[in-house]
């Protein structure tokens, strides 16, 4: 297993908000002088060749620096680091396939909104690939990217349904255990499995980061249903059921994107993993019933009124063409990254 860790740096001492305003400022400023200055030669009227020269220079500088004002605000990254804020340890088992860098980035770009986040990606491969790679590098945001490769016997074949086996245990279980060797129990932090295929709104982050063991949500388009979620007793608040249609009588019948654990309580069990030995869709049942009981979940999303992750999927793109051009020795992205 390679590993690769990149830290972001954490000793900023101005906030992403206050760095953007003073850009922005500066930029206006710099317009303004700009406007200022042409303004004052138009009044001048006739001015000699000497100083014509010398204008001219002037607001060539200026227009430079105007120009990469520009581009450092259009490129600028904000940090999204605050050091009261517990940390979002988002797991993402991934794997090569046409859609894989589209669905990649398009959670990228939902994570690098989050504060405090550190993106925890484990790519099925012997070696991390040149996409990940650079995707995580260009991204901004803290990263660890590993690698796992699923046993054989346990990989799906090409034509089979995806429901035939378990995926990304093997993965999210070496980020796990990456989680074990690097972080200490008193580390401020939640644990959120984050697959690539599923939509996120921004709000689902805000509302798991004050787990204390494990917190539980509704999930849009899961388990055959619009939403499948836990069912709150009225009186006490507490989950009482769930409002699930695909093997209801699973002891934690919710999807992997419904629920996220207390770094702490965590590190202090263990035995919480996933299995390649449990019956089908039990995966999320397998790692919860050593973490927590139905009357610790902690419900979230306006007491589970809301929907702020969907389980989505790519559909997977029609190639036939590409196969024809592939059988002629073609591509035709021709060494273009898609």
């Amino acid at each position: 297993m390679l590993q690769e860790i990149k830290q972001n740096n954490l000793n900023l001492t101005v906030s992403s908000q206050e760095m953007g305003m003073k850009r922005r400022l500066l930029l206006v400023l710099t317009i303004v002088i700009v406007i200022i200055w042409f303004t004052s030669l138009r009044n001048r009227g006739t001015i000699g060749l000497s100083e014509s020269v010398s204008s001219e220079l002037e607001i060539a500088a200026l227009k430079q620096n105007l120009a990469k004002l520009s581009s450092e605000c259009r490129s600028w990254k904000p940090s999204r680091l605050d050091p009261h804020l517990p940390v979002i340890y988002a797991i993402t088992p991934t794997y090569a396939r046409p859609v894989q860098k589209a669905e990649l980035t398009r959670l990228l770009h939902t994570l690098m909104l989050v504060p405090n986040l550190h993106w925890i990606i484990i790519e099925d491969a012997e070696v991390p690939s040149s996409l990940v790679a650079n995707l995580l590098k260009n991204s901004g945001i803290t990263y660890t990217h590993l690698t796992a490769t699923t046993p054989k016997e346990w990989k799906l074949k090409e034509k089979e349904s995806n429901w035939k086996k378990p995926r990304g245990v093997q993965q999210r279980n070496t980020a796990l255990q990456w989680i074990r060797n690097n972080l200490k129990a008193d580390d401020q932090g939640v644990i959120y499995f984050a697959d690539d295929d599923n939509s996120y709104s921004l709000e689902v982050f805000d509302e798991m980061r004050d787990t204390q063991v494990v917190s539980v949500w509704p999930v849009g388009l899961a388990g055959g249903l619009m939403v499948e979620m836990p069912v709150l007793d009225p009186k006490t608040g507490h989950v009482k059921g769930w409002n699930s249609a695909w093997r209801p009588e699973r002891p934690f019948p919710l999807d992997m994107a419904g629920f996220a654990i207390n770094l702490s309580h965590f590190l202090k069990h263990t035995e919480a993993k996933f299995s390649f030995n449990v019956e089908n869709g039990y995966q999320e049942s397998e790692i919860l019933r050593h973490l927590a009981t139905r009357d610790q979940l902690e419900p979230k999303a306006d007491n589970c009124t809301k929907v702020y992750v969907w389980h989505t999927r790519t559909e997977a793109p029609k190639l036939q063409a590409e196969k024809q051009l592939n059988k002629k020795g073609l591509k035709s992205h021709g060494g273009i990254e898609v």
